[in-house]
């Protein structure tokens, strides 16, 4: 398949839908629909609402009907972001290659932008289609789940109290399978879910996901250290001198190298009983495993 192109088209889908769902940016007070904007279309590669749509395609659904999923994570995942970026936590001052929200509009509209993200991603999966299997409770306890303080705001708190402190394998994989992996897997079980997926194409779409999205922060934190701020759009090695753990300080280079590799392997393992409908996501696997920024 055609991998560039097919990530172009749904990234120029999600972005038309994110348009629709925000509101516009005059919209009283002007300030904090700017922000929310800002960051939502600040040039994000809309990784997590892509992989939703290749989902719901893998079980036989439609782009069209997994968008609300879709765009509910990218705003989601776009709130974590402005909030990771903030003096308080990571302190950064750019992100896809720009100035972060903080820098731009200040910390108290910052933290209003991404509260204002979280809680708009719940009206827009509000409008979801429900199917057969999955009512639209499910819906939301699956994202509400990932993105609370089970999983992505479990693994931001177990990130900042780890910063400076020996860390095991065993930890550093409980803060990335919350702090990453989680809403990546909420991404692809959202969208297989909007096909009104089996349980058997449910559950092995989640082992893919899980182990994807593991290798997914793998390659970041290897990226962290080999790649420029101007490759990555963002403060390369920050999280070294943060003395954040991370997987080549925890494993080593090569053996970080070889863990994001295995991880991917698992992923498209995964794949397998679902044959021709997974190329998508198999070619994404690859894809990331590969990736340079």
């Amino acid at each position: 398949m055609n991998l560039p192109r097919y990530l172009h088209e749904r990234q120029a889908l999600v972005n038309v839908a994110l348009e629709a769902a925000l509101p516009p940016a005059r919209t009283k007070p002007a300030t904090i629909h700017k922000a929310m904007r800002y960051s939502i279309f600040a040039g994000g590669k809309r990784l997590r609402p892509i992989l939703c749509i290749a989902a719901a395609e893998a079980a036989g659904g439609s782009a069209r009907k997994s968008l609300e999923c879709a765009c509910a994570v990218e705003c989601i995942h776009t709130y974590s972001l402005i909030h990771d970026d903030l003096p308080c936590m990571d302190d950064d001052d750019f992100r896809r290659g720009k100035p972060t929200s903080h820098k731009v509009f200040g910390e108290g509209i910052a933290v209003l932008a991404g509260d204002a993200l979280l809680t708009q991603a719940f009206s827009i999966l509000a409008g979801v289609a429900p199917v057969k299997r999955y009512p639209l409770s499910s819906f939301i306890t699956e994202l509400a789940t990932a993105s609370g303080s089970l999983r992505l705001i479990a693994g931001q708190v177990a990130d900042l109290e780890g910063e400076g402190k020996k860390t095991s394998a065993a930890q550093l994989q409980f803060i990335h399978e919350c702090k990453t992996a989680a809403l990546l897997t909420a991404s692809v079980r959202l969208g297989a879910m909007s096909a009104n997926a089996s349980p058997a194409e449910l559950e092995n779409l989640t082992t893919f996901a899980r182990a994807l999205g593991l290798a997914f922060q793998v390659i970041d934190d290897i990226l962290d250290v080999t790649q420029t701020s101007e490759k990555l759009g963002k403060s390369a090695g920050k999280d070294v001198a943060a003395q954040k753990a991370t997987y080549p300080s925890v494993l080593g280079m090569a053996k970080a190298q070889k863990e994001a590799a295995r991880l991917t392997e698992l992923a498209l393992s995964a794949l397998q009983p679902l044959g021709k409908s997974a190329a998508t996501l198999e070619a994404m696997a690859h894809h990331l495993l590969a990736r340079e920024s």
